[in-house]
């Protein structure tokens, strides 16, 4: 049987996209456009044994297979609902579909075109698909849960032939813990899309998914104080803090968590906000109904943060009147306007260089303990509050920072002259354990402790 134009040109592609992927996957120089995924092609291929020519359809669960997964997100689902909406608004016109998913790549939540729904079943982007990477090998939601980061996967990047046409974006939902609870996803089956067009959802689709951060993370700190500090002016992600009566951090998102190097031991602990803030005690005992702006400066530096401080949403006033619940819910980090707010005072003043030798000094030796803030300051002889200030006005960080940075090089020389296993390494450097050191390293150096020791040896 003769084959149509179309289907030799169909072929020649389908050819061409397995002879590029086998070849990454060998370690050959990825092809232009391919940069960006080729690491998720070698782990598909090496780690997983997928086979990128194979043509099964994605699975989609049975409605009883689907209640396991659902049910553990419920409040996550039902929280989202107004930004998944809000999103699918702006991109259904496109023909997009949007996928909410959980950490192990289910779609448990989906908005999409009933009209379109056998096509949507077909290629595995509707309710239930399962899109793990370990499953469907390189594509916007496994490698997202792999990644912990925004992915954009346009057609002929995908690992599998099979989804050439299909381009999506995958953006990470981080839980109050910090850790990785859902992904948010638009996926479009579309020849013709332009790569350029799909990066403006994988944009909106960022957005929706810190939207859908901060409402969770009101939701669950309702009865505290919120401050939402404003990402530096070249762009980023805010932190989020919840404050209990006395002023200390009761939960961090995960920007603040790493940005501040707060972990769930010192959270429980009762970190006061002034040991990383210069105190300001009458921003919580103001009785401003809306939100409060602020600048908090950072101690011991001249660095500020633009914040918006949220009242605590008291039971008697949400009863009376549901709308303050929905002020206090609301998202309202990405609209922050940082030329309203009001300047902070400038900080002075800076450690002895015989201080920051004996603070430098005692890191060195004690990097593998726990080490806190009133140690190092009782090194030197001041209280927690001069010494963080002083600190940072020597070093350029604080300490919470320094001692991550000695940690992580620390590590890196582990890494490169020892066999040690990363779990040992994480804790002969003072991290907690091995998945602790791999967000720090990531986060400083742009890779994780295994490829990194790869990468040297």
């Amino acid at each position: 049987m003769e084959l149509s134009e179309h289907s030799v040109r169909s072929l020649g592609t389908i050819v061409g996209h397995v002879e590029h992927v086998c070849s990454v996957a060998e370690g050959a120089t990825p092809p232009p456009g391919i940069e960006s995924v080729s690491s998720s092609w070698q782990r598909s291929a090496k780690k997983y044994g997928l086979d990128p020519i194979d043509s099964k359809a994605p699975r989609i669960l049975t409605p009883a297979e689907l209640k396991n997964f659902r049910e553990p997100l419920d409040r996550l689902i039902f929280s989202a609902q107004e930004e998944i909406d809000q999103l699918y608004e702006v991109v259904r016109e496109a023909g997009y579909t949007v996928l909410f998913c959980d950490s192990s790549g289910v779609a448990v939540a989906h908005r999409g075109e009933l009209t379109r729904a056998r096509e949507f079943q077909y290629w595995g982007t509707w309710l239930g698909g399962v899109w793990s990477e370990e499953v469907e090998g390189t594509n916007g939601i496994g490698t997202c849960i792999v990644d912990e980061q925004p992915v954009t996967v346009h057609k002929s990047q995908h690992f599998r032939s099979r989804h050439i046409n299909l381009s999506c974006s995958g953006a990470p939902v981080f839980g109050v813990d910090g850790q990785l609870i859902a992904v948010l996803d638009v996926s479009a089956i579309d020849p013709e899309l332009s790569e350029r067009a799909h990066a403006l959802t994988g944009a909106l689709t960022v957005r929706s998914a810190r939207a859908i951060e901060e409402r969770f993370f009101r939701e669950q700190f309702r009865r505290e104080w919120i401050v939402a500090i404003a990402p530096p002016q070249g762009g980023g992600a805010g932190m989020l803090l919840a404050i209990d009566g006395n002023q200390r951090i009761v939960g961090a998102n995960r920007v603040a968590r790493t940005s501040l190097m707060l972990d769930d031991r010192g959270l429980r602990a009762g970190i006061s906000l002034w040991s990383i803030f210069e105190r300001d005690v009458e921003l919580f005992r103001r009785q401003d109904r809306t939100d409060i702006t602020a600048q908090l400066l950072i101690a011991g530096s001249n660095d500020s943060r633009s914040a918006l401080v949220t009242r605590p949403d008291h039971p008697m006033r949400a009863s009376s009147n549901p709308t303050n619940c929905n002020l206090h819910t609301r998202p309202r980090l990405g609209s922050i306007d940082i030329s309203t707010l009001p300047q902070a005072q400038q900080a002075h003043g800076g450690l002895s260089p015989r201080a920051m030798r004996r603070v430098r000094e005692y890191v060195e030796v004690h990097l593998g303990e726990s080490i806190d803030l009133s140690i190092l300051a009782g090194v030197v002889g001041l209280s927690v509050h001069h010494f963080a200030r002083q600190f940072k006005q020597s070093v350029g960080v604080t300490p919470h920072v320094y001692l991550i940075q000695k940690r992580i090089e620390r590590a890196q020389e582990m890494l490169v002259q020892t066999d040690l296993s990363l779990a040992e390494i994480a804790i002969a450097v003072g991290f907690f354990d091995q998945g602790h050191l791999a967000r720090h390293f990531r986060y400083v150096l742009g890779t994780t402790p295994r490829d990194f020791r790869w990468s040297q040896r």
